[in-house]
């Protein structure tokens, strides 16, 4: 982490996060924008230091698709969507969920949130994959469990219904 350390804080994470891994995750993103593998390792560090931390996940899975790193990114976002399922002890498999949603309030805390937000990244990914069938199920079980688009989901919706009429 050494040559990272001076650099000040650039991101703000949540106030939950861990100072250690915050320190960890400030040092990969300062890396990110010079040593990629390190940033990575950084990263992945982080998540290790701490994988209850969703925080983590995001910044991951962020890090991988702002690379092109796409099948990378869905990875780090699904296990994000199983962290947060398994803190929230609602189901991790989004259709289940939709179906079940009258038993799960997905505005309760940051976990819901942190659930539908990366729910969201996940669509974004799948669109920038060309698995557009997917991303579209999702973006409607998204709709779904998120009416007031408290989400922001309503972005990527526009975004793949614009490149569905191309």
């Amino acid at each position: 982490m050494g040559r990272f350390n001076s650099i000040e804080e650039r991101v703000l994470f949540s106030p939950d996060v861990p100072a250690p891994v915050n320190a960890l995750l400030q040092a990969a993103v300062a890396a990110s924008r010079c040593d990629e593998t390190e940033a990575e390792r950084l990263f992945i560090e982080a998540r290790r230091l701490d994988c209850h931390c969703l925080d983590t996940y995001f910044a991951l899975y962020k890090f991988y698709f702002y690379r092109a790193r796409l099948a990378d990114a869905e990875q780090a976002a699904l296990a994000g969507l199983e962290e947060a399922a398994r803190q929230g002890r609602f189901p991790a498999d989004y259709k289940r969920l939709a179906r079940e949603k009258e038993k799960w309030n997905l505005y309760a805390n940051g976990i819901t949130h942190f659930y539908l937000y990366s729910l969201k990244a996940l669509a974004f990914i799948k669109l920038r994959s060309g698995q557009d069938a997917e991303a579209r199920v999702i973006l409607s079980v998204i709709s779904d469990l998120d009416p007031e688009d408290r989400s922001g989901v309503s972005v990527i919706s526009d975004l793949a219904s614009a490149l569905e009429q191309e």
